[in-house]
């Protein structure tokens, strides 16, 4: 879209991803020339304007998926970007991240959600099929149809299509965002942020009984979680876990028993116990993963 030209960015947004992939380079490397604007920690309207002249490709905006700048901050708004733009026919590139479709979810609230950057009326949105979205890994792109069709066009999207597989498992997972309700409850990720407190503590309390039957020392506690994967980096998920304790072995041997089994087990440990996170487990799941630290201490 902007080949040749200048592509305006923000300093704050000049980010680096996982891969060591850096914003800096991927504009070298698509032919545009990066102008930066604004300051780590402030960017405001006037920086993206003074920017503006004829050699203006393109305005790039890149959420901070993985972190967060905190304090004496200011940045951009999509909607004040993209009216600016728009009156200079200068198009808007905004990369949201993680891909947030869900609406009405508490826990995605420090999310770009694409909805929002569709209808400010940016040319081209960027976001991952998997993380938030729920579905395959894949980079996916929503926007003005002419803007999507040139990039279509380009000779690397080819080259850079996902296979057919991927793209039956794209389309079944934007298939149940046509019913909110059952996306909140059908999507893992989306199913996982918003586990409810009894919904929790009857999985932690179900490993804890079982462990408890076998000779096992484990109670329910709780404890603050991550999401992970490049998404939410603030978010603490805090809820019920089942701590177990390691016995003579140790939590690290017995992790490495876990990881190791024929059907793998990834826990946290914490303080020299073993925490079985509920959340991440549906009721099927959470009597396997009993089960498996059974067999690892036995």
């Amino acid at each position: 879209l902007a080949a040749g030209r200048e592509v305006v960015v923000s300093r704050g947004q000049l980010i680096e991803i996982g891969g060591s992939f850096r914003v800096p380079d991927v504009v070298g490397q698509s032919g545009a020339r990066l102008r930066e604007v604004g300051t780590t920690n402030r960017t405001r309207l006037s920086d993206y304007e003074r920017a503006l002249g004829p050699d203006t490709g393109a305005f790039l905006r890149a959420h901070p998926s993985n972190f967060r700048t905190v304090g004496f901050v200011e940045d951009v708004e999509v909607e004040a970007l993209c009216e600016l733009a728009g009156s200079a026919g200068v198009p808007v590139i905004d990369d949201i991240g993680s891909g947030a479709l869900a609406e009405r979810v508490p826990e995605l609230a420090d999310e770009p959600p694409v909805r929002r950057s569709v209808a400010a009326g940016a040319s081209v949105v960027c976001f991952s099929g998997d993380k938030l979205l729920g579905g395959p890994q894949a980079g996916l792109m929503v926007g003005a149809p002419e803007a999507i069709e040139r990039c279509r066009r380009h000779p690397l999207a080819r080259a850079l299509r996902i296979d057919k597989l991927s793209l039956a498992a794209l389309e079944a997972t934007l298939r149940l965002y046509r019913d909110p309700a059952r996306a909140l409850r059908d999507v893992p990720v989306l199913a996982m942020l918003g586990a409810s407190e009894d919904a929790l503590s009857g999985r932690a309390e179900a490993m804890r009984g079982a462990l408890s039957r076998a000779g096992i020392e484990a109670r329910v506690i709780r404890a603050s979680a991550k999401v992970g994967g490049g998404a939410l980096p603030l978010l603490e998920l805090e809820g019920p876990v089942c701590a177990v304790e390691p016995g003579g072995i140790g939590v690290d041997r017995l992790t490495m028993r876990l990881r190791a089994g024929d059907r793998p087990l990834v826990a946290r440990a914490r303080e020299g116990r073993l925490l079985l996170d509920p959340r991440t487990l549906d009721d099927d799941g959470a009597n396997a993963a009993a089960r498996a630290v059974i067999a690892a201490l036995s």
